[in-house]
């Protein structure tokens, strides 16, 4: 299942995205965490010093060897400058297992805090002025668009702050999308943005209640999202404390108790392959209309194969 972590910024998504990889690699679970922010604190987050360095290459830094491995011998997509990030696999693809020894997740994965990350990387100077952080963001839509992720097996992404996530279809990869709302107006005006766009495209949302000090707190939330509060967690010294460099024992009980009713509606959600494949198929075709032709010089509706049936059955059918 693929999880997004959204919201304003400061609102908590990164230390939430991170507590609940934790939670998920501690229980067992199959895991890989991305970090899909324009600041890329989520390594941080689950552990690694701040004067350390995150060695993995960033996915960004390697996208073209990324379409090269996945466009494999599918001969809709005759080669790199082809493939744009919202192409589709097709018959001849290379789709992915988590954690599958492949060329994605063999150089790109690193663990930080028992968590499997990969991260999407940063601005160099030949980005300043001339690029926007979803030029970045196209290989996390390319893993996600060719992963076939089954039961018990969880993607978790920290996304980019606010409405900002809908610039690009990345928005519609996955299974449920947590928005993380802080007891204030603002953060309540983001999240009236977000369930808004989300209902246009019918993408399952659940708000997460963060830096809660208090029953007022509560009450506020309870009247502006209404049904759509999953859960909520208090104001935490134990993640105070982690972000200050410092050991303070266990997560709250009440935060925990968070995190498992989170897991427990992620693995309420039905799997639903068609919404998915109909999702990226709709989006590579706006994409293509709308910049994608005239940049790679190419009728991309050709690359969508009408055979294609994404989901575990296509790992055999399509091999």
């Amino acid at each position: 299942m693929r999880v997004a972590f959204v919201g304003k910024g400061s609102s908590g998504k990164t230390t939430l995205s991170a507590l609940f990889s934790r939670h998920l690699a501690h229980s067992g679970a199959p895991v890989v965490a991305i970090d899909g922010d324009i600041n890329q604190h989520l390594a941080h987050a689950l552990g690694l010093d701040e004067d350390e360095f995150f060695a993995a290459p960033p996915l960004s830094a390697r996208t073209g060897e990324i379409k090269d491995y996945l466009r494999g011998t599918n001969p809709r997509i005759p080669s790199r400058d082809a493939m744009v990030k919202t192409t589709p696999p097709g018959r001849g693809s290379r789709l992915l297992r988590l954690l599958g020894d492949d060329e994605i997740h063999g150089p790109h994965v690193q663990e930080v805090g028992g968590v499997p990350l990969m991260v999407t990387g940063t601005f160099d100077e030949s980005d300043l002025g001339v690029a926007c952080y979803h030029s970045k963001l196209g290989a996390v839509e390319l893993y996600l668009n060719h992963l076939v992720d089954g039961p018990g097996e969880y993607v978790v992404v920290d996304m980019t702050a606010g409405a900002d996530a809908f610039a690009s279809g990345l928005f519609t990869r996955f299974d449920m999308t947590f928005l993380v709302v802080e007891p204030t107006r603002k953060s309540v005006s983001v999240y009236r943005q977000y369930r808004d766009h989300a209902a246009e495209f019918g993408i399952p949302i659940a708000v997460v209640g963060n830096k809660v000090t208090g029953e007022d707190d509560l009450l506020f939330l309870k009247e502006h999202v209404g049904d759509d509060l999953l859960a909520h967690c208090e104001q935490s010294s134990y993640v105070r404390a982690q972000e200050q460099g410092r050991d303070h024992g266990e997560l709250e009980t009440r935060n925990t108790h968070t995190l498992n009713l989170l897991r427990a509606a992620v693995d309420a959600r039905p799997k639903d392959w068609v919404a998915f494949q109909k999702h990226a198929v709709d989006f590579h075709l706006r994409n293509a209309a709308a910049w994608a032709n005239e940049a790679t010089g190419q009728d991309l509706a050709t690359q969508v194969d009408p055979d294609f049936r994404h989901g575990p059955a296509s790992l055999t059918a399509f091999a």
